[in-house]
């Protein structure tokens, strides 16, 4: 594809930025991959002043060698060279002992109680927004811009956000805890585009990383060994305990640490020999027992959640859910309100399978999202 980059009046625009650019100023959150380096090349064609920010989650030296995990070792030296190569500033913001604690600790945490985490919205809720934002205000910003798959709509209530144009890359399941002032703050320039159109624009700005392989797994997991992560923060997570069949209470094995298992999970239970094939039905954590049965004890009604967030006024419409980021929305019923942190319950119109307590539900009128929260209970159907 042979894709040009925009004029400086089009650049302007996705910033939200009208008339003489020359004394505005954008911050670019750059982890080093080729989206948020993209963002930065749009910022520059802007004409505004464009300075680059990288949060370093990880010790240089240890992250080095790990290829996959953003912020960090190669991904680091790639944001730099892309600032050099756009002629813009850039500064590196050691955050490791705040990650660590907010998220990669918390994510341990999740495991041994039992829950099922998502790091990516609680380090887009902590580090990257709200530390972020906070830094690029200080500087003086017009905005914080980053290269998010989501867009953002303006309205005559507000902004609100919605889902990207390209579904295979929407990434708005993780900014569903996004607050109305972040957005407003907030932009996303490559919400409207596929893919492909974002390397060809990197191969447009000569960017070193135009190629540069996208990130599959958690970042600071980049060999997808979760448990490995885990049981070094949280050694007794790797206790072995009981299989317990979820309706008859029969102990049908033993397992090597509730840390190996999920809601919904059926490899790595490693038991034969019954009329049916089992699935990980729930964990009792406090008693270190994996819970398994057939398939329809996954079945879910509803699912109460916590520390809601909402983004703009409820809809006077039909609302749909995701219980996981690549999961279809399916229609539900909102009981109770939604946003400031209240307690409400979302109900399936069908059964939903695999909700887990410690994943997030993001409720959806049409494309735009309108929060959503943590599940703490399900309720089966």
């Amino acid at each position: 594809m042979n894709t040009a980059l925009p004029s400086s009046e089009d650049s302007a625009s996705l910033f939200g930025l009208v008339g003489p650019t020359a004394a505005r100023r954008i911050v670019v959150a750059m982890s080093g991959g080729v989206d948020s380096s993209v963002v930065a090349a749009l910022a520059a064609r802007s004409g505004a002043e464009v300075i680059g920010m990288t949060l370093q989650l990880y010790d240089q030296g240890a992250a080095a060698k790990r290829k996959g995990a953003c912020c960090a070792g190669d991904d680091i030296r790639d944001a730099r060279a892309v600032a050099d190569r756009l002629g813009i500033t850039h500064h590196v913001i050691d955050h490791e002992s705040a990650f660590r604690e907010e998220v990669v600790e918390r994510f341990a945490d999740d495991y041994l109680s039992g829950r099922t985490p998502i790091p990516c919205i609680r380090c887009n809720m902590g580090p990257k927004f709200t530390d972020l934002l906070r830094v690029a205000r200080e500087l003086g910003a017009d905005c914080l811009a980053t290269g998010h798959y989501v867009r953002r709509v303006e309205t005559a209530q507000g902004p609100e956000l919605h889902r990207a144009f390209d579904p295979a890359r929407d990434q708005s399941y993780f900014l569903y805890a996004t607050s109305e002032a972040q957005l407003d703050f907030l932009r996303f320039p490559l919400g409207g585009l596929p893919k492909n159109e974002v390397r060809a624009l990197a191969e447009a700005a000569g960017l070193r990383n135009a190629a540069k392989p996208d990130s599959q797994d958690i970042c600071f997991v980049p060999d997808g060994d979760y448990a490995r992560v885990v049981e070094a923060l949280r050694p007794e997570a790797g206790e072995g305990g009981e299989i317990i069949h979820a309706e008859t209470g029969e102990v049908l094995g033993r397992h090597r640490g509730i840390v190996h298992f999920t809601v919904g999970q059926r490899r790595g239970l490693e038991i034969g020999g019954q009329a049916e094939p089992l699935y990980v039905t729930g964990i009792d954590a406090a008693n270190r027992r994996v819970l398994a049965g057939p398939r329809r004890l996954l079945a879910v009604g509803a699912a109460q959640l916590i520390e809601t967030n909402r983004i703009g006024p409820l809809p006077d419409m039909p609302l749909t859910a995701k219980v996981r980021s690549l999961a279809k929305p399916v229609p539900v019923r909102l009981d109770g309100p939604l946003g400031d942190g209240a307690a409400a319950t979302i109900r399936f119109d069908q059964p939903e399978y695999g909700v887990a307590p410690g994943q997030a539900a993001v409720l959806y009128a049409g494309d735009r999202v309108i929060g959503g929260g943590w599940i703490a209970e399900t309720e089966p159907a």
